[in-house]
């Protein structure tokens, strides 16, 4: 069974009375993307990963500066958005990183309170508080820089609005939607910093957003034989938040960081975990819709999984023979089991990925899968030349 740092001792309801949940934060609102192609990427998001059709902006509603393509699946909605015009910020985003996260955007009671209490935290503005109308009532939304890259903590209080997604927004309709393959939520979004910036993030989200950090891994837990990195998980009072940040660690060769940040050309959002009930279910759907996962681990690995589940082994309620031939990963801790799979980079560029995730009572983020994760991104970051 793992050692996963802090929660095993203490326990997650001591470690999260320590958050000051002044905000508060009731969940993941949107994730909006900066991407060249806004209207392709949505073909390919809804193809490959089973998201609907909900919402638009763009030259039809008036807005001449970018286009917005609003997906949702169950509690998850993602923005893909693209510049319209040579001279947009957005497009000059798209040239330095590629496709990638912009604003990740929370779900709050009262966003002018929000952005009050963090910017005198010592957050940096990147909108004051903004009402936006129409016909369906009001959004107030305002936002602040995140303590890495170039990424948006956006606050969206719509207590008040009664509409699809936005102002600004109308239904988008096609006939075109293939079917959800049973993403719930957003169970944790994982940054990557510099080096020795790690713990610099850390600080500000328990200065300026009250979080807490209720584990953490270093480079002797994280390490295979040719790199290594180091992560703190930071969690908001309630747990409905949680930011994973990653730094790289010394080692014999470049680590999965160090290339993200190569090719992002700087900090920012690795990966996004999309929660599921069935991961059998999705994982089976999504290659069958074409989603590449990582090289699957040795025999060995599916060998030991029994050992690693420990007290846990005789509620696991999947077979074993599916889970490895899916390539799905196992691990436990204190609290229950796990199961989770990640994809290769979603672009060419060997940056963004998704994490697909099912949790059987654990808490933790697959500690016991680390040295075999890693070990298949090494060997993609071989076939690069990147390692």
């Amino acid at each position: 069974m793992s050692k996963e740092v802090k929660s095993v001792e203490y326990g997650l309801e001591k470690i999260f009375e320590g958050a000051q949940d002044f905000l508060p934060l009731l969940g993941t609102d949107y994730v909006e993307f900066y991407v060249g192609n806004a209207k392709q990427a949505a073909h390919y998001y809804k193809t490959a990963f089973g998201f609907q059709s909900l919402a638009y902006s763009g030259l039809e509603t008036g807005n001449r500066e970018a286009a917005s393509y609003v997906l949702v699946q169950d509690k998850i909605r993602i923005v893909l958005t693209t510049a319209l015009n040579s001279n947009s910020p957005i497009g000059e985003h798209v040239k330095k990183h590629g496709d990638g996260v912009k604003v990740n955007a929370l779900w709050v009671e009262d966003a002018r309170k929000s952005f009050e209490e963090t910017t005198k935290r010592g957050a940096k503005p990147f909108m004051q508080p903004t009402v936006e109308k129409d016909e369906h009532g009001e959004v107030v939304r305002a936002g602040i820089y995140a303590p890495y890259g170039e990424t948006i903590h956006m606050f969206v209080e719509r207590k008040n609005y009664k509409g699809l997604f936005l102002p600004g927004y109308v239904e988008w309709k096609t006939e075109y939607n293939p079917s959800p393959v049973g993403f719930k939520y957003v169970d944790h979004m994982v940054a990557n910093t510099g080096w020795n910036r790690m713990n610099v993030a850390m600080k500000w989200y328990e200065d300026v957003m009250g979080f807490v950090n209720f584990l953490s891994f270093d480079d002797k837990q994280i390490t295979t034989e040719y790199s290594a990195l180091m992560s703190k998980v930071m969690s908001n009072g309630n747990g409905r938040i949680k930011y994973p940040i990653n730094e790289p660690a010394e080692g014999k060769k470049r680590s999965q960081i160090e290339e993200y940040i190569d090719f992002y050309e700087g900090e920012g959002v690795q990966h996004l975990a999309l929660a599921t009930d069935d991961i059998i279910h999705t994982v089976s759907q999504l290659k069958a819709r074409g989603v590449e996962f990582l090289p699957p681990p040795p025999q060995a690995y599916y060998d030991e999984v029994p050992k690693r589940l420990g007290v846990h082994k005789d509620m696991m309620k999947e077979d074993l023979k599916k889970l490895q031939d899916l390539s799905i990963l196992v691990d436990a801790d204190e609290e229950g089991y796990l199961l989770q799979i990640f994809t290769k980079p979603l672009e060419d560029r060997p940056t963004l990925f998704f994490e697909i995730i099912q949790r059987m009572g654990a808490k933790g983020f697959g500690a016991g899968n680390f040295k075999a994760l890693f070990e298949s991104i090494e060997r993609e970051q071989a076939l690069r030349g990147t390692l």
